[in-house]
Parts: C-alpha cells; sequence; structure tokens
C-alpha cells in the first residue's frame, strides 16, 4: 500500500502544479477559465514500481520485447513501444490476441488512498487503456462508467461515488461539475484536446468548489514524459518520439 498524501482537496490553493518532492512548485498555464475562478491545483502523484516491475519496464525498453505468462510483447517502433510502456506503467500490457496479462496493482492502490482520502467525495477517474477500467471495476465494485444520459444525471446528483470517463467520451458541453470536483487520471492520453476536455468537464463555469486533478504516474517511466508534453502543451509526434528516445538513453532511466 501507498502513503495517503496530504493535498488531494484544496480549499484556498491557487492554480499550481504540486509535486511530493520537495522541489518547488511551478505555476501551471490555465486551459479554461472559470467566471468564478475555482480554484485549480494540478498535482503529479509518482506511483513507485516494485524491482519485478522494474525490470520488466527496463527489458522492454532495452530489448523492445519482454515475455509475460508464456505470451511475447513485441513494440517494432517507437509508437508500439510508446504504448506498450504506459500500458505496462498502468498495470496491464496487452498480448496477441488482445488479451491482457496485469504487471501489478501500483496504481489501484494508489487509488484506494485516494478513495479513503476523499472522505466520501464523488471521484471522476479518467483511464486510456480498456485493461484500466476492467481492472478498476474488479477492484471497486461501486465503480461505474459513465456511458449514458442516465449515468450523466445520477453523477450530477451525487449518486456515483466513483465514477469512470473514457476521454474519447468527454465531449464538449459535457456538465459533469454538479457531481463533484476531483479528477484522477489514472492513465493518461497523447491528446492535449482529450486531456482538456476531460479536464473541462470539473473546471468549468458553474463549478462551486476548489478543482484537484490528480495524475497517477509511474516514476521513471513514460507516463511522466507524457505529462510533461501535457503541460508544455507539445503532444506532436515529433515529441513522442523524443520521448521514447530519452527512456532508450540509460542515464535517463
Amino acid at each position: 500500500r501507498t502513503t495517503a498524501w496530504p493535498y488531494f482537496f484544496p480549499e484556498t490553493h491557487p492554480i499550481a502544479w504540486k509535486s511530493s518532492s520537495p522541489a518547488p512548485v511551478t505555476t501551471c498555464r490555465r486551459w479554461h477559465t472559470p467566471s468564478r475562478h475555482t480554484p485549480l491545483t494540478v498535482t503529479p502523484q509518482e506511483v513507485a514500481f516494485g524491482p519485478k516491475e522494474r525490470d520488466l519496464y527496463e527489458q522492454l525498453v532495452a530489448q523492445m520485447v519482454i515475455s509475460l505468462d508464456g505470451q511475447t510483447v513485441d513494440a517494432s517502433n517507437a509508437a508500439a513501444l510508446s504504448g506498450k510502456l504506459l500500458q505496462l506503467a498502468s498495470g496491464a500490457v496487452y498480448v496477441e490476441g488482445h488479451e491482457a496479462v496485469v504487471v501489478h496493482e501500483r496504481k489501484l492502490d494508489a487509488l484506494e488512498d485516494l478513495i479513503e482520502a476523499a472522505n466520501g467525495q464523488s471521484l471522476l477517474v479518467a483511464y486510456w487503456f480498456r485493461h484500466d477500467l476492467e481492472r478498476i471495476t474488479a477492484c471497486f465494485p461501486t465503480a461505474q462508467e459513465l456511458k449514458t444520459s442516465q449515468d450523466f444525471l445520477a453523477w450530477n446528483r451525487g449518486e456515483i461515488p466513483l465514477c469512470l470517463i473514457y476521454p474519447v467520451s468527454a465531449g464538449h458541453g459535457l456538465n459533469l461539475q454538479a457531481g463533484g470536483h476531483v479528477l484522477v487520471w489514472f492513465s493518461l492520453t497523447w491528446s492535449l484536446e482529450l486531456y482538456q476536455q476531460t479536464n473541462a468537464r470539473l473546471y468549468r463555469q458553474g463549478q462551486t468548489q476548489p478543482v484537484t486533478i490528480i495524475h497517477l504516474t509511474a516514476g521513471n517511466t513514460l507516463d511522466q514524459a507524457v505529462l510533461a508534453a501535457l503541460a508544455a502543451k507539445d503532444t506532436t509526434q515529433t515529441r513522442l518520439i523524443q520521448a521514447v528516445a530519452a527512456q532508450l538513453t540509460p542515464t535517463n532511466r
């Protein structure tokens, strides 16, 4: 189990990136400003790998291929390697036949801590991989995916304590601010547009509570490079290739 962190749910914080490390906090540029200037805190929270996961990750980086439960995971190019590394960082990797092999539960443990720290407040959790949805719902039976208009209404009435959203489904104009003010990114997307519009489901006009956006990132993995690219608003193919190339550099691992 990870340790619960003290600053999930701010009351008067300015808009800032906050880190669990002692490094200085840097101001985050706003992508949307509600008329009432609701306070926003964006928090990257690192999740530590164990020796097993670290070895698998390093092997995939070095050889672009690993074996999981007798199945071969092969990444043939930078884009494929990016996807496999992000999957592994999240907790499971797709093998041939679209089967997901579970590697670790570090982010599930971190999410459990967040749920406990929320103390009854509703959490909106964004996921990118289908295996994330499957593993979260298996671990937390009360979790519910946002799929229908009735789901949206139930969330806004405060009836869904743990709500799961796929960024592709978080379109412009979708109003979710009445249901909560804490968004957790379980796994990230390279798409800046999808990232911003998902954040804007809670941080938007009509939001009356301070908003917290928490990113669960596996330490020293591509997770952190994606988050840096999103913060810099640079999610181009060039940035992706640069990020993968950096992972291949031993001094960066």
